[in-house]
C-alpha cells in the first residue's frame, strides 16, 4: 500500500514539475507562495518540526516573532521548490547574474591549482542554484544524493542535477573512494553536511545542543590534502548569496578520526554562524537534535 502511495505521489510531483516550468514566472512564484501559506496554516508535522528547530536557533525570540520566522521559513522552502521546478529553463547568464559570492577565491584558487576542494554546507537557501553557478563557469562539481523512493523520483532528480552539470553519486560504500579520486582530478566536491544520513555521524555541539553530522567531508580533506571550506547559501531579492569560510584545519593533534571530529565541529560552528544570520532560509523540516525535543509552545 505504501509503495502505491509513493508511486502516486511521485507521479503528481512529476506532473507538477512539468506544469510549473511552462507557467509565467510571476504566476509560478505566486502559486507557490499561496501553497506555502496553506502548508503553514495546516500546521502539519513538518511545520511543527521547523518551529521546534527554529526555537532552538533563536531561543530568545518571543512567540509572535518565532511564528513570523516560521511563516517566512515555509515561504523560503516553497521558493526553493519553485526554483527547482523551473531551473532547467534558466540560461547560464540568468544563473550567473542571480548570484552574489563572498570569499569566492577560497573555492576557485584550489580548483585552479588542481588540488580540488571540498565544500560542506547546510540545507539553507538553494544549494542546487549555488552548484549550478559554478558549473556554469566550467568548474566540474561532484556531489552525493540520498536515494529517494520511489526510484522514478530519484532518477528525475538525478537527471535534473546532471543537466545542471553535476556528477551525482549515490550514497553507498564506494562513495568516499570515488570522491577521493575526483579530488585527485582537481574537482569541486560539494556535500550538504548538517544532517547525518549514514547513522555513523560525529556528535557535535550545534546551537548549544547535541546533534550528529557526517564525518565524510573531514576525512576526505585529511586523506587527500584537499582544503575543506564551508558555504552558507541564503536568498535575497535578486537570487542567492553564497558566503564561504575557511579553509578549516584541525586544532588538535591525534589520530585521523580525532582530527576529523574537530573539523566536523568547526563545520557545525560555521553553519551556526550562517544560519543565525538568516534562520528563515534554513530548510530543516526533520528532526536533527539528539536531546529531548523542545516544546512547540
Amino acid at each position: 500500500m505504501n509503495g502505491l502511495k509513493d508511486l502516486i505521489s511521485a507521479q503528481l510531483y512529476l506532473i507538477g514539475w512539468k506544469i510549473i516550468q511552462v507557467l509565467p514566472e510571476k504566476s509560478a512564484y505566486r502559486l507557490f507562495e499561496k501553497l506555502g501559506r496553506v502548508f503553514y496554516k495546516r500546521n502539519g508535522k513538518a511545520v511543527q518540526r521547523l518551529r521546534s528547530n527554529l526555537q532552538v536557533v533563536i531561543p530568545k525570540t518571543d512567540a509572535q516573532e518565532l511564528e513570523r520566522v516560521v511563516s517566512i521559513g515555509i515561504s523560503s522552502y516553497f521558493r526553493y521548490w519553485c526554483d527547482t521546478f523551473r531551473f532547467p529553463r534558466w540560461s547560464k547568464k540568468q544563473i550567473i547574474d542571480s548570484v552574489i559570492v563572498t570569499n569566492e577565491h577560497l573555492l576557485k584558487d584550489p580548483v585552479a591549482a588542481g588540488t580540488g576542494v571540498i565544500v560542506a554546507l547546510p540545507h539553507s537557501g538553494n544549494w542546487d542554484h549555488a552548484g549550478a553557478y559554478f558549473c556554469a563557469q566550467g568548474i566540474p562539481l561532484v556531489t552525493v544524493a540520498e536515494r529517494l523512493k520511489p526510484e522514478k523520483l530519484f532518477l528525475k532528480f538525478l537527471a535534473y542535477r546532471q543537466a545542471i552539470g553535476m556528477e551525482v553519486l549515490a550514497l553507498d560504500s564506494n562513495t568516499l573512494p570515488t570522491l577521493s579520486n575526483r579530488l585527485n582530478e582537481g574537482k569541486l566536491i560539494a556535500l550538504v553536511a548538517d544532517r547525518d544520513f549514514s547513522k555513523n555521524g560525529v556528535e557535535v555541539d550545534f546551537f548549544s545542543k547535541k546533534t550528529k553530522m557526517p564525518i565524510g567531508p573531514a576525512v576526505l580533506s585529511l586523506r587527500t590534502g584537499a582544503p575543506l571550506i564551508t558555504a552558507q547559501v541564503s536568498y535575497n531579492q535578486k537570487g542567492i548569496q553564497i558566503d564561504f569560510l575557511g579553509p578549516l584545519t584541525p586544532r588538535i593533534q591525534g589520530s585521523i578520526e580525532e582530527r576529523a571530529k574537530d573539523l566536523v565541529q568547526q563545520c557545525a560552528d560555521n553553519f551556526e554562524m550562517g544560519i543565525s544570520k538568516k534562520p528563515e532560509d534554513w530548510h530543516m523540516l526533520q528532526r536533527i537534535w539528539i536531546e529531548a525535543e523542545v516544546s512547540n509552545g
